[in-house]
C-alpha cells in the first residue's frame, strides 16, 4: 500500500487528483509543442511538409491556452493558493485572498477555456479550406470571439453593475468565495462558481456548439475515408458532451456550500470534463495529425477525399 506524506497543499483526495491531472495534461501539452517544433524543424528540407507546417502557430497557440487553462485551475485549490501565492502576492500589494476566486472564474470562464475551443473550431474550420488564412488572421478570430466575453466576466465579478442599480440578485448568482472554518479554528476561503458567470459562459457554450457542430458536419460531407470520419466524430463528441456537462455541473455547485463533500465532487466532475475535452481535442488536432502528416507526405491537414498536387508530386489523403 503506497503512502503519500501529508503536506501543506495536499490535504483531500480531489486536491491530490486535481494536482495529478494538471501535471498529466501539462505533459500531453509540452509532448505536443515538441512535436510541433519537431515539425517546423522537419519542413524545412522536406518541402511536402511545408504546407501542413503552415499552421504550427495555430496548434501551438491552441496549446499554450490549454496550458494556462491548467495552471489557472491551480487557483480553486485553497491551501496551494493560500500557502504559495497569497503570501508571496500580499507583500507586494494590498491583496486579499478571495480576489484570486474572481480571477480564476474571469481568466476560465472569460479567456482560456473560450479561446482553446475557438481555436480548436478554427482548425476545423481551415481543415475544409483550399487556401489557409493568415496566422494573424486566426490570432484575430480567436481575440475577436474571447475578449468580449472576458470583458462581461470582468464586469460582472470586479464591479457588480446590478448592485450599483440597485436591483438586488440572490446570493448564489454573484457568490464567487465561501470563506468557512476549518479544525484548530482556522479558516479557508473557497471558490465557488457565480451562477451568473455560468449563465453567461452557457450562452458562449450555446452558441458555439451549435458553430462547431456545423463545422463538423461541413467536414463530414467531404470526407470519404473511414478512418478520418471516425476521427471528426470523435472530435464533436469530445467537445459536443464534455462541454455541455460541465456548464450543467458548475450550475449545480450552487445546490451546496463548499465545504460540503458533493460541492467538491460536482467541482471535480466540471474540472475533469474540460480536461477531457482540452486533452482529446490536442490529440486530435495537434499530435494525431502531425504524426500521420510525417508518416504519410504532409496533407492530412485537409479533411477531403480529393488528391492534391504539391510541388508537382500527387499526395492522397492517408486511408486506414
Amino acid at each position: 500500500m503506497f503512502f503519500i506524506p501529508s503536506t501543506p497543499f495536499l490535504d483531500s483526495a480531489f486536491d491530490v487528483a486535481t494536482l495529478l491531472f494538471i501535471s498529466a495534461l501539462i505533459v500531453l501539452s509540452l509532448l505536443s509543442i515538441s512535436f510541433i517544433f519537431n515539425l517546423c524543424l522537419k519542413s524545412r528540407t522536406a518541402l511536402h511538409l511545408r504546407h501542413f507546417n503552415s499552421l504550427w502557430t495555430v496548434r501551438f497557440l491552441l496549446v499554450i491556452f490549454i496550458i494556462f487553462w491548467s495552471l489557472n485551475e491551480l487557483l480553486r485549490i485553497p491551501t496551494l493558493r493560500r500557502t504559495y501565492l497569497y503570501p508571496f502576492l500580499s507583500v507586494l500589494a494590498s491583496f486579499e485572498e478571495p480576489q484570486f476566486c474572481k480571477i480564476h472564474v474571469a481568466l476560465s470562464l472569460g479567456f482560456f477555456e473560450p479561446a482553446f475551443l475557438v481555436t480548436l473550431l478554427f482548425l476545423v474550420d481551415v481543415s475544409t479550406e483550399k487556401k489557409t488564412p493568415n496566422v494573424s488572421w486566426a490570432i484575430a478570430f480567436v481575440l475577436a470571439t474571447c475578449l468580449p466575453m472576458l470583458l462581461v466576466q470582468v464586469l460582472f465579478l470586479f464591479f457588480r453593475p446590478f448592485h450599483k442599480l440597485h436591483l438586488p440578485l440572490p446570493e448564489i448568482f454573484v457568490r464567487n468565495y465561501v470563506v468557512h472554518k476549518v479544525e484548530y479554528g482556522g479558516r479557508m476561503v473557497s471558490c465557488t462558481y457565480p451562477l451568473l458567470n455560468t449563465i453567461m459562459f452557457a450562452a458562449f457554450g450555446g452558441a458555439f456548439s451549435m458553430w462547431f457542430l456545423f463545422s463538423c458536419w461541413k467536414v463530414l460531407s467531404l470526407v470519404i475515408n473511414k478512418g478520418l470520419r471516425l476521427r471528426i466524430y470523435t472530435l464533436a463528441a469530445t467537445v459536443l458532451v464534455p462541454l455541455p456537462l460541465q456548464i450543467i455541473l458548475m450550475g449545480m455547485t450552487v445546490l451546496w456550500k463548499p465545504d460540503h463533500p458533493a460541492f467538491t465532487a460536482v467541482s471535480f466532475a466540471a474540472f475533469l470534463s474540460t480536461l477531457i475535452c482540452a486533452a482529446l481535442g490536442q490529440g486530435i488536432l495537434v499530435i494525431k495529425p502531425i504524426v500521420d502528416s510525417l508518416a504519410a507526405g504532409g496533407d492530412c491537414c485537409r479533411w477531403n477525399g480529393k488528391p492534391k498536387t504539391t510541388e508537382g508530386v500527387e499526395i492522397a489523403v492517408s486511408a486506414d
